[in-house]
């Protein structure tokens, strides 16, 4: 493994240079030691609650990160507005190891070596018994996230342990298998899980690890343990494990489901968040993702286009598929009746914004034409925007980075039950009440009764997909399914607008792109080039070798 991506210098954490109040006036700020961030002087233990609270810096960031894009744009559900963005990359299949979009290998080792530095060192500063053992916790909570972010992306990968490599250390580590890393994440949880903060913590603790998280983590690693790609045998074992992960999450009595969709990504704390990163008050999704025809304090750059795919994917207000003639689905009026995530996710043709009608008709003031970035798809991303239907321009607003949320666990838990037992009762209990939450009328939420596990299977994916979007959860999804190979080797669509001369709109649905997914090796990253030309030891993925 390089060492750059394993020797990462203590001194350069700037949130620790902000708190070593001792050297400020004797030692240059770029030259602090661990002697001096684990101070046993510092009877506060300030400089080491710093150095752990900075380590969560290293978690994934969500919004337009991906070169001011979304990893989902990558997927089916949507596509970059900005021509020769990197997230085109999965979807043209120009990734290889020399070109890894979304390489976090060393993010994550960063991580690593940053919370077994804070392990190792934690026990000399003049802090509790008690304290220490939970920020023990927190940091070994966020290591096996950092380890789940890799082997989502990688499969097995080096174990480090408690490891703190020096210069002079051999480097040349071998991957572990997906079962041993699965299973070291597992057992770390298991060990940490009871000593991290309760999952009902106060206000004053939001966005640290907690026992919630723990068993979040622990169901998400589970039901991807469970799924195709990890278990082409299909161990229905693996699904009841899963399952019960996910009820264990339930039976904490803690979460329910937020009755704001669209208010859950700009609210710092809801009954439905389990887990997330703070960030500052800002406008930045707007700016980023906004429509372009607005001016000065509304105006948008349009960088992200959600696809006709997703669109199509939200059901009618009482539950059933706009393909299904019961649902009453008006192909003149497409973007009425529809479930109330649709309107808190798109941005569509009509649609009010900065109290005005989004106009993505062609030559309208949201798809003008010419060279400037627009939608490449008629649409634009609403979800995670702050409530500005009404408003003339943006203000900031907080926007927490949802690494865990309720909904999500009673998904997982509808799937796996799925998979166990067919669509037995807890499974439609789960997925009614987030239909319930959207809106969706009926006894049954437009679920239908007397349906194959199949049958079934297919709801749950879509009720991902939706309920999920831009989340970052259907580029993996695709993948442990294994449907990929089908939903990337097809156009990607978006709805043509035309204003007709009485006000009423023609739509006509057109391919936006071609897609090309390679099944024999693209459900797995390539393992950076850099890291098998200076290792000798580690071994690349199945049809990345060179």
């Amino acid at each position: 493994m390089k060492s750059k991506y394993l020797l990462y210098i203590l001194a350069g954490v700037c949130v620790v240079q902000a708190a070593c109040k001792r050297v400020l006036e004797s030692e240059p700020q770029d030259r602090l030691t661990g002697d001096l961030v684990f101070d046993e002087m510092d009877k506060n233990a300030d400089n080491a609650k710093a150095f752990l609270y900075g380590i969560y810096a290293q978690l994934p960031s969500g919004y337009n990160r991906t070169e001011n894009a979304y990893l989902d744009n990558g997927t089916d559900d949507g596509m970059a507005s900005q021509d020769g963005d990197r997230t085109e990359d999965f979807r043209k299949g120009r990734i290889s190891p020399l070109n890894v979009t979304d390489n976090t290998w060393g993010t994550n080792y960063g991580g690593i070596r940053r919370v077994n530095m804070f392990l190792s060192k934690i026990d000399k500063v003049p802090a509790t018994a008690e304290l220490k053992r939970a920020w023990k916790a927190e940091a070994r909570f966020l290591r096996t996230m950092f380890y789940f972010e890799l082997m989502k992306r990688w499969g097995g990968v080096p174990l480090m342990g408690d490891t703190i490599l020096k210069i002079t250390d051999d480097l040349n580590f071998s991957r572990s298998t997906v079962e041993q890393t699965k299973n070291y994440i597992l057992a770390e949880i298991a060990d940490y899980k009871d000593s991290l903060l309760p999952a009902n913590m106060n206000d004053a603790d939001v966005g640290r690890a907690n026992k919630g998280a723990a068993l979040a983590l622990k169901a998400r690693v589970l039901l991807y343990w469970a799924s195709p790609l990890y278990n082409p045998d299909n161990i229905i074992q693996r699904w009841t494990d899963a399952a019960n992960a996910a009820q264990e999450v339930t039976d904490l009595g803690v979460y329910t489901l937020s009755t704001d969709f669209a208010g859950l990504f700009i609210t710092s704390k809801t009954t439905e968040m389990i887990f997330a990163k703070n960030g500052t008050p800002n406008q930045t999704v707007e700016q980023y993702n906004g429509p372009v025809g607005y001016l000065n304090a509304g105006a948008g750059k349009g960088l992200t286009s959600p696809s006709q795919e997703l669109v199509d994917a939200f059901p009618m207000i009482n539950g059933l598929p706009v393909t299904d003639p019961l649902s009453g689905y008006v192909a003149s009026k497409p973007y009425e009746k529809r479930d109330a995530r649709f309107e808190a996710t798109i941005l569509y043709n009509g649609k009010k914004w900065l109290n005005r009608a989004v106009e993505t008709f062609e030559g309208g003031l949201d798809k003008p034409g010419g060279i400037i970035t627009q939608t490449k798809t008629g649409y634009y991303l609403r979800k995670f925007m702050g409530k500005f239907e009404s408003s003339t321009a943006y203000s900031n607003t907080i926007r927490p980075v949802i690494l865990f949320r309720y909904a999500e666990v009673l998904l997982n838990f509808a799937e796996a039950k799925n998979e166990e037992s067919g669509p037995v009762k807890p499974v439609y209990d789960a997925l009614g009440l987030i239909r319930k939450r959207a809106g969706i009328t009926g006894t049954t939420y437009g679920l239908p009764a007397g349906i194959t596990k199949d049958s079934m299977r297919s709801i749950i994916q879509n009720e991902r997909r939706i309920e999920l979007a831009f989340e970052e959860h259907r580029h993996w999804d695709i993948r442990r399914w294994k449907i990929a190979g089908k939903v990337m080797n097809a156009p990607l669509s978006g709805m043509k607008i035309v204003k007709n001369t009485d006000g009423t709109f023609t739509y006509t649905r057109f391919a936006a792109t071609t897609s090309a997914f390679d099944i024999t090796r693209m459900y797995w990253y390539p393992i950076p080039y850099s890291e098998i030309e200076t290792n000798p030891n580690m071994k690349q993925n199945t049809g990345w070798e060179y």
